[in-house]
């Protein structure tokens, strides 16, 4: 089944520790980024990078930067581009 639309859902649980889940979907495939941004505009954490195929995709984050370092507790934003469109949202992480 192919989702309607493009589209990135909240993460669950939000806030999270260790573990969070992140849900979107694609009407098409293609390339797609998501990628995880600090307040100040800076990506720490690429999750997912290239080609990807139509319809709702599930991942887990578990909170670590690109190094696998541990985040510090705050808020971070996760943005999801795709076809031309871009949709970000927010995510809580508790340690």
């Amino acid at each position: 089944m192919v989702p309607a639309g493009f589209s990135l859902g909240q993460n669950y649980p939000n806030p999270f520790n260790p573990t969070t889940t992140i849900r979107f979907s694609l009407p098409q495939p293609g390339e797609a980024e998501l990628c995880v941004y600090n307040l100040l505009g800076q990506r720490v954490a690429t999750l997912v990078q290239g080609l990807q195929e139509a319809g709702p995709q599930v991942l887990q984050w578990n909170g670590r930067d690109e190094a696998g370092r541990e985040l510090a507790s705050g808020v971070y934003l996760y943005r999801l581009r795709a076809g031309g469109q871009v949709q970000t949202r927010r995510l809580l992480l508790l340690r």
